[in-house]
């Protein structure tokens, strides 16, 4: 497995933190945790983009206007092909 330097949020700096719960509150509510956010976020691959604020920023907030419930795919059909892909792609989903 690849190692990625990430910041974890309680060493990030503000606009760091901002940007985490800014696009953490991006997400469609149909993609949200049952349980409710908590802080400090610990996000995975969104962790992995830490080191480029802007470019995180940006990338998960596309992500996340691309998931909206307003467009012709469901969540079940994301799901569907998310896991498609990772098994195409002998990846763990």
């Amino acid at each position: 497995m690849a190692w990625i330097k990430t910041i974890p949020f309680d060493e990030a700096d503000d606009e760091l933190k901002k940007i985490l719960i800014k696009t953490r509150e991006s997400y469609p509510k149909e993609y949200g945790s049952p349980n409710p956010p908590t802080i400090p976020l610990d996000e995975s691959i969104v962790d992995s983009h830490t080191l480029i604020p802007q470019a995180l920023y940006h990338s998960f907030t596309a992500f996340s206007a691309m998931m909206s419930p307003d467009l012709p795919l469901s969540r079940r059909q994301h799901e569907m092909i998310a896991t498609m892909v990772s098994l195409t792609n002998d990846c763990f989903y």
